[in-house]
């Protein structure tokens, strides 16, 4: 009972937000705002637990990982991160090109059940110039390789670039 009604009183607050627009951000439009507290209710519903849950995004040329965030918080709470291997090598652990077709970013926007711990470090990518944390990869299990979008319904994916509304950055 009490799980019903955690779940309805979240669909019911993200569904009778306020219909303006803030900061700039574009209103959602009927089906996206469905999808959207969808979303939230399975992610209000995952388990509690010692673990992460991580979507890679693979942008051309960068060298981040993707995005990492604990058991029932909100993908824009996520936060963008380096990952350190000297435990357990990434997925998309591959040359920049392979024979095969296979590359690195192969698993762009799969999703990922992650062990492991935040250093304390912060690492500089020279290639998006951002300054991440660093994540201690322990282990990880796939969740899904079509988990569909990350931040927003509408959102649009582009090899070159981050979305336009990433966690962490002001925007």
């Amino acid at each position: 009972m009490t799980r019903w009604l955690v779940l309805t009183s979240l669909a019911l607050l993200i569904a009778f937000q306020p219909g303006c627009q803030t900061g700039g951000i574009p209103q959602l439009n009927a089906v996206d705002r469905v999808a959207a507290n969808e979303r939230a209710a399975a992610i209000a519903a995952e388990p509690l637990g010692d673990y992460w849950i991580a979507r890679r995004w693979w942008t051309r040329g960068t060298r981040f990982w993707g995005y990492v965030r604990r058991p029932q918080q909100k993908w824009s709470d996520a936060k963008l991160v380096m990952m350190y291997e000297g435990h357990k090598h990434t997925p998309d652990r591959l040359s920049e090109e392979t024979s095969s077709g296979a590359a690195h970013g192969f698993d762009h926007n799969y999703e990922y059940n992650m062990w492991g711990e935040f250093s304390g470090a912060e690492i500089y990518d020279p290639n998006s110039d951002m300054i991440l944390p660093e994540f201690v990869l322990r282990d990880y299990q796939l969740i899904s390789s079509n988990p569909g979008y990350l931040f927003r319904p509408d959102e649009r994916y582009l090899p070159t670039a981050l979305p336009p509304l990433y966690p962490g950055h002001g925007q």
